[in-house]
């Protein structure tokens, strides 16, 4: 067997088994062998037959392409089904790719709680193993640990998992502290049009950070110095807001970081970074000052809040299947407007009282959906920073509004192209015109039809479809659905669990 097949079957071994939430040492047990043979199958380095594929592949409840090659993940959907029960919001994936990266500045060990299990997570994890970190799942699977090394290995980096997530330029503010000259490959994740990173390089400066690129790599030196002044980002933006945040973690000294965004990530680093000793001031508003520590070690514990853009997606789940759901562990702070926007529209819903995240910060409600006619609204949906109605929940609006009646427009002015992917509800009987590359306007009510079709390659447009295809009477399939394993854990299955019925299948 070619020595690149066994690289590629061990990558899909250990991808299984880390999805598992198993160590190396428990699918050894399982197979009744020794942990450096597990470890020797994962890194290419033994052969191995048929028959032991067949056997990890049952052990790890997954399938296990023979040839070795993982071919795209499908989703079947048989729609016009009707959800009901309840069900919780997972922890949020932006906030734990940025502790991800943020526990880069721990020389300590750091546990995070109940992290999502997502590809995005994964490549990140990929990336952090690739230089020396250690990190292993524990609590069944639960929660994550991370250990760093005395010193990181920057020149063994990952460099196709680093291309595969944008998260990554989220190592230059941990970074800049550790080394004086490295190398971080271009950043991935979705298509979503042109987005410069001009203004990280512009806060990053700021703390001696020079970076010039070349052939698909950012060469970054650093001669360490303090902002002398407050730091002014050119965009509120979250992940320029994490890195700031990053540089000024370790920054000994006061920074003071001004048009930063307030959004959900953004509060739960600042809540970690406390954890960490980190003296943040301002938490939830524009003006942060960072009050950094040239030196952390420390062990902490620390428990992410959940996603408001999840619950955004079981929400508008609800609405398009005309279906009365409980929706549990939803961030209300960051789903006001949203919900604002839709009780306007018609939205026939209760909500419990507000209690705390575990995090003990963040106010949580549980949601009660119930049908509902809806009515367009009045004026355009369009997105704003926070506090204002959040920049990925804006899709979901596209689905929400195709089952009201009457016409609306939306603005999606963030994003070059992402308008442009709404328009796939088209194919699912949706009445959807693109007035520009920011501008689409939404006819309803729909009466959704069953298709076949490539999943688009934006995460927020992909669940939209999926979601249309859930309210469509007949079978839809939906190709290639890498980008919903970006961001969302297992949402198929836990669909299913209120009612749904979506297969996952792979072609042979």
């Amino acid at each position: 067997m070619a020595d690149d097949y066994l690289v590629r079957i061990g990558k899909l071994i250990r991808d299984a088994r880390q999805h598992r939430g198993w160590t190396q040492t428990q699918l050894a047990e399982a197979l009744g062998t020794s942990q450096s043979a597990v470890n020797r199958i994962e890194r290419g380095n033994q052969n191995i037959s048929l028959e032991m594929i067949a056997r990890i592949g049952e052990a790890l409840d997954s399938e296990i392409v023979s040839l070795g090659y993982a071919g795209p993940m499908h989703l079947r959907v048989v729609g016009g089904r009707r959800l009901s029960g309840s069900i919780d919001v997972k922890t949020s994936k932006n906030a734990c790719v940025a502790l991800l990266c943020g526990s880069l500045l721990n020389k300590g060990r750091t546990v995070l709680r109940r992290v999502a299990r997502i590809e995005e997570v994964y490549r990140l994890l990929e990336v952090l193993n690739s230089i020396g970190v250690r990190t292993r799942w524990i609590n069944e699977g639960t929660d994550l640990e991370i250990v760093p090394p005395a010193r990181l290995d920057l020149d063994a980096m990952d460099a196709d998992a680093a291309r595969r997530t944008r998260s990554i330029i989220m190592f230059l503010g941990p970074l800049l502290h550790r080394m004086d000259r490295f190398r971080l490959p271009y950043a991935g994740g979705c298509d979503l049009g042109t987005r410069t990173i001009e203004p990280h390089m512009i806060a990053l400066r700021r703390f001696g950070l020079d970076i010039t690129a070349t052939e698909g790599i950012y060469h970054a030196e650093v001669n360490r110095t303090s902002p002398e002044r407050p730091i002014v980002l050119t965009e509120r933006g979250d992940t320029v807001t994490e890195n700031a945040l990053l540089a000024a973690a370790r920054n000994e000294g006061v920074t003071v970081i001004r048009n930063a965004s307030s959004n959900y990530m953004v509060q739960d680093l600042c809540f970690f970074l406390e954890a960490l000793g980190v003296r943040v001031d301002g938490i939830g508003t524009t003006t942060l000052t960072v009050h950094g520590t040239a030196d952390i070690d420390v062990d902490v514990d620390y428990s992410p809040s959940e996603d408001p853009v999840e619950a955004m997606s079981l929400l508008a789940a609800a609405v398009v299947t005309e279906s009365e759901l409980t929706i549990r562990r939803v961030p209300v702070e960051f789903l006001e407007i949203e919900l604002a926007v839709l009780e306007e529209m018609g939205l026939d819903h209760d909500r419990t009282e507000e209690y705390p995240a575990d995090n003990g910060r963040t106010r949580l409600i549980d949601l009660t959906v119930r049908p509902s006619k809806l009515e367009a609204p009045i004026d355009k949906i369009h997105p704003m920073p926070f506090p204002g109605l959040n920049i990925d929940n804006v899709p979901f609006f596209a689905a929400i509004a195709a089952s009201a009646q009457g016409q609306t427009l939306i603005h999606d002015w963030v994003y070059d192209n992402r308008a442009i992917y709404l328009t796939d509800l088209n194919r699912l009987g949706g009445r959807l015109q693109l007035l520009d590359p920011h501008r689409v306007l939404v006819e309803g009510p729909t009466r959704w039809r069953a298709a076949e079709m490539m999943c688009p390659p934006a995460l927020r447009p992909a669940v939209v479809v999926l979601l249309a295809m859930m309210a469509a009477e007949g079978t839809s399939v939906l190709r290639n659905v890498y980008v919903i394993n970006r961001g969302y854990e297992d949402l198929a299955e836990r669909l299913n669990s209120v009612g749904a019925q979506i297969e996952i299948f792979r072609d042979i």
